[in-house]
């Protein structure tokens, strides 16, 4: 089973959207998608617990059933960095631990979407590199793309390949719909990135384009 974990150039740029959307494309391409979000701050009390709409987006997205607690096993409350929200709901964030919850055995694919950008700790001197290498070995960078967007991805793409993993490859997520010489960023950071652009995502779209092979 493949194991793809999905990071960000930063926080709020849509990775979660992205990731949905992948899933999405997955699925329809005959594939069994299990779904995970190891880690989530942001969490709301509801009478079942705490519930994140990220990791509810990425169970409705799945074709697989997954407990709730499964694909979100650390739920944070407040919306704030994840060490911090550990540090004060006296918990630890432990990658070995997350790794080892098992997705369904049927599962052709699982897509594990991180918190925050790659560069985010989690306390105890570990850092979302740590998560990311308990969970997987093939990162998907999600770059969204707004002003600073170059700087960002390209930072973060060599980082996350000096941390040891494979960039498998980019995906453009188009956030702000009214950003100048969009074509010239994107063409830019084709030139610049390590690896291909794997996708697309227009603003507001909830499909986009993807070239994705399990491969």
């Amino acid at each position: 089973m493949k194991r793809w974990f999905i990071t960000g150039t930063d926080t709020e740029i849509g990775k979660t959207w992205v990731a949905c959307a992948l899933v999405r494309h997955l699925v329809a391409s005959g594939l069994k998608v299990a779904v995970m979000k190891p880690v989530a701050s942001g969490c709301e009390r509801t009478s079942q617990g705490l519930r994140n709409e990220d990791a509810l987006a990425l169970m409705q997205a799945s074709n697989l059933a997954q407990p709730y607690d499964e694909v979100n096993p650390l739920a944070l409350e407040p919306a704030i960095a994840p060490h911090i929200a550990a540090e004060r709901a006296g918990v630890t964030i432990d990658p070995q631990q997350l790794a080892g919850i098992e997705p369904p055995s049927q599962a052709d694919v699982m897509i594990v979407e991180g918190v925050g950008g790659w560069r985010v700790p989690l306390g105890n001197g570990l850092m979302l590199a740590d998560l990311a290498r308990a969970l997987s070995e093939e990162v998907i960078l999600v770059v969204g793309v707004r002003l600073g967007c170059i700087n960002h991805a390209l930072l973060t793409a060599d980082r996350i390949v000096r941390d040891g993993f494979r960039l498998k490859g980019w995906i453009a997520n188009l956030i702000d719909p009214d950003m100048p010489a969009l074509e010239e960023n994107l063409a830019t950071l084709e030139a610049q990135l390590p690896v291909e652009r794997l996708g697309t995502l227009a603003f507001g779209d909830t499909a986009g384009e993807f070239l994705l092979d399990l491969g």
